[in-house]
């Protein structure tokens, strides 16, 4: 495993125009130019209200849309334990349309609306809900257009998920899961007093987690199957990862915690 400093990973680029698309959690979906400078803000508010939690997005350049998530229209990105530790399910999958500007709402009630990622035929699209440990499929065409069900039941707190070249998607867990997300899954009062003792950030997430904090990456097929699992069990290299995107038999792995990025040679 290699350590390196660069750019955060999850930024997509238009292959067609080379415009750069950020879900930023505070200030919603905006676009960069090829030639850099600030960025122009595409959608700031849904519905009229102000998005909290903008958190990530995939392109379809033929239909011109980008499939982006909310993480949450109740808790900003700084409040993102409560979020998990309350059972916050107002979570969303949005669409939106670049020549029209329009944006429309395909999911709602998602616990934690994380990652987002297109089939290479663009059939349908993947949705992480990070409370709940799995990803849910949207069918976009065929017999099931407009439907959606669990993709992938997983042992920790999915975040985002990357399609590599075959069609395939890496899913990166942020960590196991514990026996208190169970609880606070299923009986909210469990999270919402324990946010009123006087427990720090630490001890709060070293509750819900699972084990030692460690880096676990997992390889999925177009239909959900699990073929393979890269786990660094003692945490030496890298913990919390967020992203795992496959490039030219390498692994570029993303922390929201760890101050580098890690390479790994398949």
């Amino acid at each position: 495993m290699e350590h390196v400093c660069g750019r955060p990973l999850g930024l997509p680029f238009d292959k067609n125009t080379g415009d750069l698309y950020i879900a930023d959690a505070h200030f919603g979906l905006q676009v960069v130019g090829p030639s850099g400078g600030l960025a122009t803000q595409l959608v700031a508010e849904v519905e009229g209200h102000p998005l909290l939690f903008t958190n990530d997005m995939d392109i379809d350049e033929d239909k011109d849309v980008i499939y982006f998530t909310d993480t949450s229209t109740s808790f900003h990105r700084r409040q993102f334990m409560p979020s998990i530790l309350t059972g916050d399910k107002s979570g969303r999958l949005m669409k939106y349309n670049r020549s029209s500007k329009e944006v429309t709402i395909l999911l709602r009630g998602l616990a934690f609306a994380n990652g987002v990622a297109l089939s290479k035929d663009r059939s349908f699209v993947l949705v992480a809900e990070t409370t709940t440990c799995r990803i849910l499929r949207l069918w976009l065409d065929g017999p099931n257009a407009g439907n959606f069900e669990v993709f992938a039941d997983l042992p920790g707190f999915v975040d985002n998920i990357r399609r590599n070249s075959k069609g395939e998607f890496w899913v990166a867990l942020h960590a196991k899961k514990g026996v208190l997300q169970n609880w606070a899954v299923s009986n909210p009062w469990v999270g919402k007093a324990l946010l009123k003792l006087p427990l720090s950030f630490k001890k709060l997430h070293y509750l819900l987690v699972g084990g030692k904090p460690h880096a676990t990456a997992i390889r999925l097929s177009e239909r959900g199957e699990i073929l393979e699992v890269l786990e660094d069990s003692e945490g030496k290299s890298l913990r919390f990862i967020s992203e795992v995107e496959e490039n030219n038999g390498k692994l570029w792995i993303g922390s929201v915690l760890m101050p580098f990025i890690g390479i790994y040679n398949l």
